[in-house]
């Protein structure tokens, strides 16, 4: 068994620790949808969860599971469950554990999509509260007897808010509530969520842990921390062996099972491959973004800058206290005489693109694309202007990101 200490390591080699058919270095991709058994009775064990084995290709696949092994040990985690996509993984986590009446607390600081998708929730039943996730008193004074969850982001998009991670964990601990925690913005290489109590870890996969853009994805990891017992929402059939893994189980056969959001073989291994270069990657991209934002900071034909690199972010000192590294993605607002549509029309190496996470750095005008359903009011209470772009750095040389910016500037200039 090679030594896995270092977090690359742990990535590079974790299919090395169960057995790869025909001595491949990486589990291959295994492009089935049923497994046949000799025996029915084996077949039914199976199924019955008493027996290890493959029964669907909704519910389990090797490939799909040698991602999701190498998910869980990046987190520090118990058990992980992949789906198709990061707003499949959270709607079904929603959709396996609380039921009509529940009450779940986020953070106002949120993706759009899944703004959207909390919406949809509170619209059968299920209400959520949207607070400033800054502040932990915000998050206490929305605690209701039917609460059962409390969801945050770690880093904000677009506007890089910091949560009060390490303070909702507590108050979560306190309360026996569900800390649930979308750690994409950071990834594990630069924090993992269970160290502030986290009971359930969220990644898209499609962003950073993947990091190439070609492939869709979405995980939870269950940290092992949470006392299932106490979970009024459990089915008694899904309380069977580790107690830690109730909750991922239900969220497994429930959630995904039903659910049917899946996690295609050739996605996982494209995924899979692509983690193998997350540090890598990283380390290049935080680098690049604090020259960009210290560069665009300096800039007269820029109002502001949101990164948490900056000492200027008022949550400066606590992402500097959690993170390995403050992120690779950033926003700026333009000086309003700046027209948006020239200056993004300008830009020749930065692409114009709705992603993050890419090899690739990517822009977006915040307001005007993934933000636009929200309106302007509940835009205006997030902090995104109209004139917002949003930054998702990639591994290009600094020096030419930085010359592209100068030379979009210029070019939105021209009379």
């Amino acid at each position: 068994m090679p030594l896995l200490d270092g977090f690359t390591t742990r990535i590079v080699h974790s299919d090395r620790l169960d057995p790869i058919e025909h001595g491949s270095l990486q589990k291959p991709i295994h492009a089935t949808v049923a497994y046949g058994y000799d025996d029915a009775r084996d077949l039914a064990a199976v199924f019955q969860g008493r027996q290890g084995g493959f029964t669907y290709g909704r519910q389990v696949n090797p490939t799909v599971e040698a991602l999701q092994t190498k998910i869980t040990r990046m987190e520090d985690g118990v058990a992980s469950v992949c789906f198709g996509t990061g707003m499949a993984a959270i709607g079904t986590m929603l959709f396996a554990l609380l039921r009509k009446g529940d009450h779940f607390i986020s953070s106002a600081y949120l993706f759009g999509n899944t703004n959207s998708l909390f919406m949809s929730f509170a619209a059968q039943g299920i209400d959520v509260s949207f607070v400033d996730a800054t502040d932990v008193d915000a998050v206490r004074a929305a605690i209701r007897p039917e609460t059962k969850l409390i969801f945050t982001e770690t880093i904000a998009n677009p506007v890089t808010q910091v949560a009060a991670l390490d303070a909702i964990g507590e108050l979560a601990a306190e309360k026996q509530l569900l800390y649930v925690v979308d750690n994409t913005m950071t990834s594990p290489y630069l924090f993992q969520p269970k160290s502030v109590g986290a009971s359930l870890v969220v990644n898209s996969l499609t962003k950073y842990i993947g990091g190439h853009g070609n492939a869709l994805g979405g995980a939870i990891t269950e940290t092992g921390l949470f006392d299932w017992a106490g979970f009024s929402n459990l089915y008694d059939i899904y309380k069977q062996g580790d107690p830690r893994k109730w909750g991922i189980t239900q969220i497994k056969k429930k959630g995904l099972r039903d659910f049917g959001a899946a996690l295609g073989p050739e996605a996982a291994h494209h995924i899979a491959v692509g983690a193998e270069t997350l540090a890598l990657r990283l380390e290049r991209q935080c680098a690049s973004a604090a020259r960009l934002t210290a560069f665009l900071r300096a800039q007269p034909w820029v109002n502001a800058v949101y990164y948490p690199g900056l000492t200027s972010h008022p949550q400066h000192s606590r992402a500097m206290r959690l993170f390995r590294h403050p992120g690779a993605l950033f926003s700026f607002e333009l000086a309003h005489q700046v027209d948006l549509w020239r200056f993004l029309n300008g830009l020749r190496v930065v692409i114009k693109s709705s992603n993050l996470g890419d090899n690739r750095t990517l822009a977006i005008p915040v307001a005007h694309t993934i933000y636009h359903e929200m309106g302007a009011q509940r835009r205006a209470s997030m902090g995104i202007d109209d004139s917002l772009i949003r930054i998702s750095v990639g591994i290009e040389d600094a020096d030419d990101l930085e010359r592209d910016f100068e030379a979009a500037y210029a070019a939105a200039s021209e009379q």
